[in-house]
């Protein structure tokens, strides 16, 4: 076989989705290769043939660009050839869509750039080089905090090079991360939020504007948000799914994935009244959707929220084109989807209700991403330290 790699795939479904398992065989050892096929258990056998035979054809192709790429000696081998095989070797370690995330950069920007400075290799790329890219992007219009993801993935792959010993150092630890862009968003207020629950209540995506309004929920979230999660006594929910959508072979995917942002976003939040309402309302709307499109209806998504009327999982690239026509349909103000889940820590820190509190509530890592986020909003905290000043001196004065 000369060490190339033999093929054989089958399909497995897994939580209701189906998937290519490519055993992949060489040198006498096998592995095993799960990818995506984009599509739910009991879809049309045509399809899914067709799928799978395009799975496996792309799987093939990057197997056999790694094979080329490693018989290069590593001086010589280009920036671009080696993000893209890189990325595809770090597929099954990385989330989907952080996955899309990666290979969009490596496939617009950064092949744009090195394929036209072809002389520059993995083995000879200098701390120069790299400030060059950064100024060849923000010339093209491209914020901070965007060259700031260009910079994280090109050092996390020259980390594996190095690791991999095709270099001696990574040129990425000599270089200073570009400054972030300060950035507020838009938020509405109190009496805003309430217009725009009472005007979009009968709307398609009424549950994911309440949960992101009124708990503060990530878009990711809100569409993850499953009904064998809820706790209807304690009134409580379980967040530990969250909606990604990708591009994948010009197929758009939508798919649950249980593994949160990060350790902390997986969380159990109590139902404030307005929104426990809002759920049982819209059970009852699956149940008559369910009852009505019988057959038509996807039962495979049955244990999540935010569904249309025939079970489809809404798209979150939908939910935020749709929510800005509903402003404009209704005169209200533009906002960000995302802005939804600021407003609702703004409005929370303007009740002086304490940082920690609403940092638990968001799921974020740790209190200081809630104090950089929020800290010009945090009037709480900054009125109680002047308090406790004016009291003791008050308390000296008085002696």
């Amino acid at each position: 076989m000369n060490g190339k790699p033999t093929f054989a795939a089958s399909v497995q479904a897994k939580k209701g989705r189906l998937y290519a398992v490519i055993q992949a065989k060489k040198n006498g050892k096998t592995k095993s290769v799960w990818r995506a096929l984009g599509l739910p258990e009991g879809a049309p056998k045509s399809k899914i043939n067709k799928r799978l035979r395009e799975v496996v054809n792309r799987y093939e192709e990057e197997a056999a660009e790694e094979e080329r790429i490693k018989n290069l000696p590593c001086c010589e081998i280009p920036i671009y050839e080696y993000m893209s095989a890189w990325v595809e070797k770090a597929r099954q370690s990385i989330q989907i869509n952080t996955y899309r995330s990666y290979h969009s950069m490596i496939h617009s920007k950064i092949r744009r750039y090195f394929e036209a400075h072809e002389d520059i290799t993995v083995g000879n790329l200098k701390h120069k080089d790299i400030e060059n890219f950064y100024d060849y992007m923000f010339n093209d219009g491209v914020k901070a905090n965007t060259v700031i993801h260009y910079h994280a993935v090109l050092r996390r792959a020259f980390k594996q090079a190095f690791k991999d010993e095709l270099i001696t150092v990574n040129p990425f630890d000599r270089i200073d991360r570009p400054k972030k862009n300060k950035f507020h968003g838009e938020n509405y207020s109190e009496e805003e939020l309430r217009t725009l629950l009472t005007l979009s209540k009968d709307d398609i995506i009424y549950p994911a504007i309440m949960l992101a309004g009124s708990m503060g929920l990530r878009r990711s979230e809100a569409l993850g948000v499953r009904w064998s999660r809820i706790n209807w006594e304690k009134k409580t929910v379980l967040l530990d799914t969250k909606i990604v959508e990708f591009d994948d072979d010009n197929h758009v995917n939508v798919q649950p994935v249980e593994e949160m942002k990060n350790k902390s976003s997986c969380r159990t939040l109590p139902l404030p009244e307005p929104v426990y309402e809002m759920l049982l309302e819209e059970k009852t709307k699956q149940e008559t959707y369910r009852r009505l499109f019988r057959s038509s209806y996807h039962r495979e998504n049955d244990d999540y929220v935010c569904v249309n009327q025939l079970g489809e999982l809404i798209r979150p690239s939908y939910v935020t084109s749709h929510f800005s026509d509903l402003l404009k349909k209704y005169g209200l103000r533009h906002i960000r989807f995302h802005d939804l889940r600021h407003t609702f820590a703004s409005i929370l820190l303007g009740k002086d209700v304490p940082l920690i509190n609403v940092s638990n509530f968001l799921g974020h890592s740790d209190i200081a991403t809630t104090a950089n986020i929020y800290a010009h909003l945090d009037k709480a905290s900054k009125q109680a330290s002047a308090q406790v000043i004016t009291d003791i001196l008050e308390r000296k004065d008085s002696n």
